[in-house]
């Protein structure tokens, strides 16, 4: 659900109030079922799902929708209380540990992330976690991970996440470039049937550089790191300017493309699929999506936030699962 405060709870009754999302598949809901039903009444909808001790929820648990609900959590939440807290960083940490636990075991086939609070997490004591993907690369012992997001034409993995720009250039490392690389070619087989990604690189400098007069990092950092994805078999290429490689790739001739930076990613898929844009984790053992976009503190509670970036969230994931499962039941044969 993620943080209580922010418009996980909204968001999810109105994605799951879908009839066409409550086909895709059947769902738990790690939260609260007060703050759930509060929403749904905001909404003017109808409860539409059971309610169960998140202790004794199982993998045989009812058809459809089940709250997994953690009333022991004294919540107290109301529209004039929204904002980063304490308790709203324990309570969606719990919830996304939980439901960890639980994809690891294999009781689900995916998680999908309500947006959380990252100075709630901070202020409950997990600053050691900037968000949701290195908390699942910790909890799931993976080696590496990395974000990409699908919006539109565009699938964007990033080479760094949680960093201040001027902080960069101490850690980029050929490393840095080549496992996104590394990391999307494997989701993109793995996850998205394609036999043979094509995957393009962006520069980190204006001009990706133009030769060395702004910055030496496509030199010294970037080719490398794309040489050495070359030579283990990937059809991986550039770096390209990214004011024209996002352009270059409007028309389908990339699978992926790997952003140097966060914002460098994320502006074109936001600017053509605001609503709809998706967040996955790739590198892990396990299925995890979610929207993108924040808990939107300023709207929180005020039945305005909309579902679509859920929804889209919700939809990816169940693709992704049943693929996972074509292949597993393929490698079987």
């Amino acid at each position: 659900m993620g943080d209580p405060a922010g418009i996980g709870p909204e968001i999810i009754v109105k994605a799951l109030a879908e009839p066409d999302i409550r086909r895709c598949a059947r769902f738990i809901i790690y939260g609260l079922n007060e703050v759930l039903t509060y929403a749904a009444d905001m909404a003017e909808f109808d409860v539409f799902w059971w309610r169960d001790q998140h202790e004794r929820i199982s993998k045989d648990a009812p058809q459809g929708i089940v709250v997994a609900d953690y009333d022991e959590i004294n919540w107290l939440s109301t529209p004039s209380k929204r904002g980063p807290s304490v308790l709203g960083g324990q309570a969606s940490m719990r919830f996304v540990e939980d439901a960890i636990i639980d994809a690891l075991s294999g009781k689900l086939d995916a998680i999908v992330t309500a947006p959380i609070s990252k100075q709630s997490w901070n202020l409950a004591g997990y600053e050691q976690y900037p968000g949701h993907t290195e908390l699942l690369t910790k909890k799931c012992k993976s080696r590496t991970s990395a974000m990409m997001f699908v919006g539109g034409p565009f699938r964007v993995a990033l080479a760094t996440i949680h960093e201040a720009l001027l902080e960069l250039r101490h850690r980029f490392k050929i490393g840095t470039v080549f496992q996104p690389i590394d990391l999307a070619n494997d989701a993109l087989k793995k996850w998205f049937g394609i036999e043979k990604p094509k995957i393009a690189v962006a520069g980190l400098n204006p001009h990706a550089g133009e030769d060395g007069q702004f910055g030496d990092e496509e030199d010294r950092v970037i080719r490398p790191a794309i040489l050495m994805a070359q030579e283990a078999g990937i059809n991986v290429t550039g770096p390209y300017p990214a004011d024209t490689l996002f352009y270059q790739a409007l028309d389908g001739r990339y699978d992926c493309i790997v952003a140097m930076y966060h914002d460098q990613g994320l502006i074109p898929v936001k600017l053509l699929a605001f609503h709809q844009a998706v967040n996955m984790t790739i590198g892990l053992p396990i299925i995890r999506t979610s929207p993108d976009h924040g808990t939107a503190w300023d709207i929180a509670g005020k039945n305005q936030a909309r579902p679509d970036s859920l929804m889209a969230a919700i939809r990816l994931a169940v693709d992704l699962a049943n693929q996972k499962l074509e292949v597993h039941q393929k490698s079987k044969s």
